[in-house]
């Protein structure tokens, strides 16, 4: 079926949008014609660690007027889906949300002075918490749109919205995280941070060992919680250069590390559940269970980067969901994944969603003032698989210029590979005004 693809709006009248609203896309195209201004981690390192109040005042600034430039392309990508497409009510829902976002923040005046910083900060706020929705309804829309689009089209529509979607959280939290610290008693402008110190949102000294054991101990709490007392679950054993150390955002790479342990965890424990015992050799001793083969993480660190390596003996991953491992819109349980979306109405994407007992706080850490996960908000059931770890893990770590890799062997096991940047000098990884036209 041939679908004619243009965009909603006409004679510069704007977008006739199902709910019957009309809105104007010349401004729209203003902002468009800007190109955002990407960062890196270590950027945000040294702008925040001389944090003064003129410096706190330019970082309002930037975000005021970098987050109507992000959104508004988005808008201009959602524009030029199939009409049919955009029509859908959950992409129609993220529509509205993103052109109210862009409206608001357009509007801003230039911030002068710490108290037009606090009412910046409270829109901010707002608009992340009216966010959590985005992802889960996107990941339902593009699912039942999956017959109208080239899948690939799709996929490539949702990496980039949610690669957009993490750059702008990224910026928006850092600066409440800066602004939150400005305003702390203990706060002396010019103080020197310590390597175990959050410069905002980012983690001067991330160690790669403590995160997989903050990750290890989370992920088999869930899976115990998961599958019940009686399923052996793997341990979790890491080796390595156990003292390679990073610049990252802590939730970032939380994510991804939990997502991979969590499919190996589970991998190794349905393998386990699936054999069938020897009822013979049960019958002639007394009863024995062997325990299930460890999950084994191996950490390298090069002069560049830092890669982990997560090898499991889960089996291996079934033949026909290899060619859908990294789609969002496509594969054998799409309409599962529907069902179980329909019963998350947030997401933030974060391990501490999927929390036991608090298992990822973080007591050997100096927490950052800012809980940027919301978790209170988006806690979901640790047993509702949703089909989007791997992909959305990947956009995770594709977005600070890192790679995700995996090779299944089949019958007997996957090995993950997750590159990151050593140094944290990589600019994050947005698609450009320049790109988009290319397209």
């Amino acid at each position: 079926m041939q679908i004619e693809r243009r965009p909603f709006g006409l004679g510069g009248l704007g977008p006739c949008r199902p709910n019957g609203a009309w809105r104007p896309v010349s401004v729209l195209d203003e902002w468009v014609a800007r190109e955002a201004r990407p960062i890196s981690l270590r950027q945000l390192m040294v702008f925040g660690r001389s944090l003064t109040e003129s410096r706190l005042i330019s970082s309002a600034n930037y975000v005021r007027t970098e987050l109507p430039v992000r959104i508004a392309h988005r808008l201009r990508d959602m524009q030029r889906l199939p009409y049919v497409v955009v029509t859908n009510q959950h992409i129609n829902d993220v529509y509205d949300l993103y052109y109210n976002a862009f409206d608001t923040f357009r509007r801003l005046k230039e911030v002068k002075t710490l108290e037009d910083n606090d009412k910046l900060c409270s829109i901010i706020s707002q608009n992340l918490k009216g966010h959590l929705t985005v992802i889960p309804k996107l990941a339902q829309g593009i699912l039942e749109c999956g017959e109208l689009m080239d899948p690939r089209e799709l996929d490539q529509f949702m990496n980039t919205i949610l690669r957009s979607r993490i750059s702008r959280r990224v910026i928006a939290e850092q600066h409440l995280s800066l602004t939150e610290t400005y305003n702390s008693p203990y706060f002396s402008p010019g103080a020197k941070l310590s390597e175990s110190d959050f410069i905002g949102e980012v983690f001067i000294k991330c160690s790669a060992k403590d995160v997989v054991d903050r990750c290890a101990k989370a992920v088999r709490a869930l899976a115990r919680s998961t599958n019940g007392p009686d399923v052996a679950i793997p341990e979790i054993r890491v080796v390595g250069h156990l003292d390679a150390s990073f610049p990252y955002i802590l939730s970032h790479i939380e994510y991804i590390v939990g997502e991979l342990l969590r499919n190996s965890v589970q991998a190794v424990a349905d393998r386990q559940q699936h054999k069938k015992p020897d009822n013979t050799a049960s019958s002639l001793s007394p009863a024995t269970t062997t325990p299930p083969p460890p999950v084994e993480v191996t950490v390298c660190e090069a002069q560049e980067h830092v890669i982990f390596r997560i090898s499991d003996q889960g089996g291996g991953i079934p033949r026909d969901q290899l060619p859908h491992l990294w789609s969002f819109s496509k594969g054998p349980q799409s309409q599962r994944r529907l069902e179980n979306l329909g019963q998350v109405p947030r997401m933030a994407a974060t391990m501490q969603e999927l929390h036991v007992q608090d298992e990822l706080a973080r007591a050997d850490l100096k927490t950052p003032p800012y809980q940027s996960s919301l978790s209170p908000l988006t806690v979901r059931p640790p047993n509702l698989r949703l089909g989007m770890g791997l992909p959305l893990s990947r956009v995770y770590a594709e977005y600070w210029a890192g790679s995700l890799h995996l090779h299944s062997l089949e019958g007997y096991g996957v090995d993950a590979f997750l590159q990151i940047s050593r140094l944290g000098n990589k600019n994050e990884q947005l698609t450009t005004r320049a790109s988009m036209d290319a397209v």
